[in-house]
């Protein structure tokens, strides 16, 4: 019997709204996520392996594991059709790969290989709350990670791979397949795919009117009234924008 694998289809995502997304930092869509009730949007431990890397923007595409387990976790699973690999050749170009590793850091979820064939088949970059192996292979691929850290051993040593395009929990955020990942070096957020196109204008707006609160700091302005802005503030910036 030859298994089957269905999975979610990876929904296009808008270039606009990925233009207007890649000029606003993750510090900012936080305070919008904020502002709607979402509190727990930024992924904990996924930092840039690269210093400066371009902040991006791109469809959650979602892998999980489990805990290892001695019958399952071993180099022969490699070669499954549940597979890290199969799961790489499932996407498609353009995501954001996050993969749930539960915050494990001794085992290497994906090595240089991994990351080459990912970057080959134009993944925009790798998140996940676990660590990556063959540091230096990694970073010869150009592929961008966001990971907790590096670590010699095989995913096997500490985990089972246990399937792609599902809900998982990833630094303790609930994400689902085709939320909007954006990611700086700030870190990680998740952008529930609902609200997408609600949230795109506000994150622009707040991206303007921090940009003139900070020229009236820098003008010498004092904060009480201009950060919150009073009514008289408000007044001044809205009439900055005619």
């Amino acid at each position: 019997m030859t298994l089957e694998i269905k999975t979610p289809a990876v929904l296009p995502l808008d270039s606009a709204i990925i233009r207007a997304l890649e000029g606003v930092t993750t510090a900012t869509l936080t305070t919008i996520l904020l502002k709607k009730g979402l509190r727990n949007a930024w992924i904990r431990h996924a930092k840039p392996i690269r210093a400066g890397q371009k902040r991006l923007v791109g469809r959650a595409f979602t892998l999980r594991f489990v805990p290892a387990r001695e019958d399952l976790a071993t180099p022969e699973s490699w070669a499954s059709p549940i597979s890290t690999r199969a799961a790489i050749e499932a996407m498609p170009e353009g995501v954001i790969a996050v993969v749930d590793a539960m915050g494990i850091r001794d085992a290497g979820i994906f090595g240089d290989i991994l990351c080459a064939r990912m970057a080959k088949r134009k993944v925009t970059a790798l998140v996940s709350d676990g660590v990556v192996r063959d540091s230096a292979g990694v970073l010869g691929t150009g592929l961008p990670v966001w990971c907790s850290g590096i670590a010699a051993p095989a995913s096997v040593a500490g985990l089972t791979f246990v399937d792609w395009q599902m809900p998982i929990g990833c630094g303790g955020v609930a994400i689902f397949p085709n939320d909007v990942i954006v990611a700086d070096d700030d870190g990680a957020v998740v952008l529930p795919a609902a609200l997408v196109e609600a949230i795109v204008p506000l994150a622009l707006e707040q991206e303007r009117m921090e940009a003139w609160i900070m020229k009236e700091v820098e003008s010498g302005v004092a904060l009480p009234g201009l950060y919150p802005m009073n009514n008289e503030t408000k007044a001044r910036y809205d009439a900055s924008k005619t």
